[in-house]
């Protein structure tokens, strides 16, 4: 028995979609000549942070301390301490983008402070991925009977759909800004989130029925 004939096609698609998630770091910082002054300013700095922060509970999804450092500056060609430094790093994820400018301004119009950021993100397993995939593998499947129409045939059967590796993977569209402190006055910042490219590759395998053009 004759082997049955196969097409094996590529099928891919391409969706921008508007970003879900926006993430921005802050770092409040302080310095002194005496520890306990430093890490006092350190900890009040902080602490005014959270309370910032405790003023969008609606529009922060997540705050995450990600870094703290405490260090001693030595005095050039010694070990003599000429001061201490501390810094204390938060990563913030927003979903609410209307307060966004708001938030930001806010906390680089604190002492100290540098706010970095925002990256625009989907959400891990966001139904954007889920509905490239299905269209990567509609156009796949559209390329196969195209194929099989051009020799007289017709698609009989599917074989295999191989993802190639972009797993609807998001290529992000990142706009990063940064704040030092700001000063005292009626200052508004408006950001606009940046659209996210999401892409699928598949490989198809089907069977066809026999092709006629060919007799």
């Amino acid at each position: 028995m004759a082997e049955q004939p196969m097409i094996v096609v590529r099928g891919a698609a391409t969706r921008e979609v508007p970003p879900e998630l926006a993430v921005f770091s802050v770092t409040v910082s302080s310095r002194d000549k005496d520890r306990q002054t430093a890490l006092t300013r350190l900890t009040e700095r902080a602490a005014a942070l959270r309370t910032h922060l405790d003023d969008f509970p609606d529009a922060i999804e997540r705050r995450e301390t990600t870094g703290v450092q405490v260090h001693p500056e030595l005095k050039r060609g010694g070990e003599r301490i000429a001061a201490y430094a501390g810094s204390v790093t938060t990563t913030v994820t927003v979903t609410d983008f209307s307060v966004l400018g708001e938030l930001l301004l806010r906390l680089a119009n604190q002492d100290q402070t540098t706010v970095a950021g925002p990256w625009w993100q989907l959400r891990p397993g966001s139904r954007a991925g889920a509905d490239v995939r299905r269209a990567a593998i509609t156009d796949a499947l559209s390329r196969a009977r195209e194929y099989a129409e051009a020799v007289g045939a017709q698609v009989d059967r599917l074989v295999e759909i191989a993802d190639e590796g972009t797993d609807g993977g998001v290529q992000p569209m990142m706009r990063m800004m940064k704040f030092e402190a700001a000063p005292e006055e009626d200052l508004a910042l408006e950001v606009d989130p940046q659209q996210q490219t999401v892409q699928a590759s598949v490989l198809v395998r089907v069977t066809i029925t026999e092709p006629t053009a060919l007799k």
